[in-house]
C-alpha cells in the first residue's frame, strides 16, 4: 500500500465505476505512483485533470511498459497493458453539448462511459443559439442508435439539457460546465437552471463534473444493456 493514498482497486468489480485519480491536486510524483499501482493491480489506471508536466512524465515513465491514450480536450489518460480493453456491455450512450466551449467536460463523461463497456454517440455545438442544429442529432441518437441515455452538457444559460428532456424518451443527466460571465458565470446559472428544469426525467450533476455524469449514464445504460439480454435469452 501506497503511504499517502489507499487506492480502491476493487471499485470496478464492486461498483461497476473504475477508481480516477484525480490528478490536478497532486503530485507529479504521486499521481505516477498511484497510476503504477493500478496498473501492476488491475492492469488499468485511468486520471483526470493531468497538467503538462504530469502528461509528459506519464509518456516518459511508462514508456514501452503500458499503452497510453490521450484524451486531449479533457486532459485525460488511461495507461493499460495490452489485452486489457473494457468489455462491450451493450450500453448505448448519447453525449450532446450546447458549445464547443462545453466539448472538455463532455469528453471526460465520454472516457468513464467507454471504460465502463459502453458505445458513445456524440454531438457537439448544437446548442439553443441555433435550435434547429439539434433535430438531426437528436433523431439519430434516438431512432437510430436507441440510446439508453443521454448525458446535455451546457454552460452559460444552461438551457439545452431542458430541452432534450423535454424531448427525449430516455433519462438525461445535465452535466453544467463552467462556461459563461457576470453574475451566473463559472457554471453557477447553468447548475439552477438545470435543478430548476420543468422537464422531467433530468437529472443533474455538480458543475464540470463530466466523471460523475458519465458513471451515472453508463450505470444506466449497462443495467439496460443487461436487461435486454436477458429478454432476449
Amino acid at each position: 500500500m501506497l503511504p499517502f493514498a489507499q487506492p480502491d482497486f476493487d471499485r470496478a468489480l464492486r461498483k461497476g465505476v473504475p477508481e480516477v485519480i484525480l490528478a490536478d491536486r497532486k503530485s507529479p510524483d504521486e499521481a505516477v505512483s498511484i497510476a503504477r499501482a493500478f496498473l501492476e493491480r488491475t492492469g488499468r489506471a485511468i486520471l483526470s485533470r493531468v497538467g503538462p508536466e504530469l502528461e509528459a512524465r506519464l509518456r516518459q515513465e511508462f514508456e514501452g511498459q503500458a499503452e497510453m491514450e490521450w484524451i486531449a480536450p479533457a486532459r485525460a489518460a488511461v495507461l493499460r497493458r495490452p489485452g486489457t480493453r473494457p468489455s462491450q456491455t451493450g450500453g448505448r450512450v448519447g453525449i450532446i453539448t450546447a458549445g464547443t466551449s462545453d466539448i472538455p467536460v463532455a469528453e471526460e463523461a465520454a472516457l468513464i462511459c467507454r471504460e465502463m463497456g459502453c458505445a458513445v454517440y456524440t454531438a457537439y455545438d448544437v446548442g439553443v443559439a441555433g435550435i434547429h442544429r439539434l433535430v438531426e442529432p437528436l433523431r439519430m441518437m434516438l431512432d437510430e442508435a436507441r440510446v439508453d441515455v443521454i448525458i446535455v452538457a451546457a454552460g452559460m444559460d444552461g438551457a439545452l439539457p431542458s430541452v432534450v428532456a423535454g424531448l427525449a424518451d430516455v433519462p438525461v443527466v445535465g452535466l453544467p460546465a463552467s462556461v459563461g460571465y457576470g453574475m451566473g458565470g463559472g457554471g453557477v446559472a447553468a447548475l439552477y437552471s438545470m435543478l430548476q428544469t420543468c422537464a422531467p426525467g433530468l437529472a443533474v450533476v455538480n458543475i464540470d463534473n463530466g466523471i460523475g455524469a458519465g458513471a451515472v449514464a453508463a450505470l444506466i445504460a449497462n443495467r439496460a444493456a443487461k436487461a435486454r439480454s436477458t429478454r432476449c435469452e
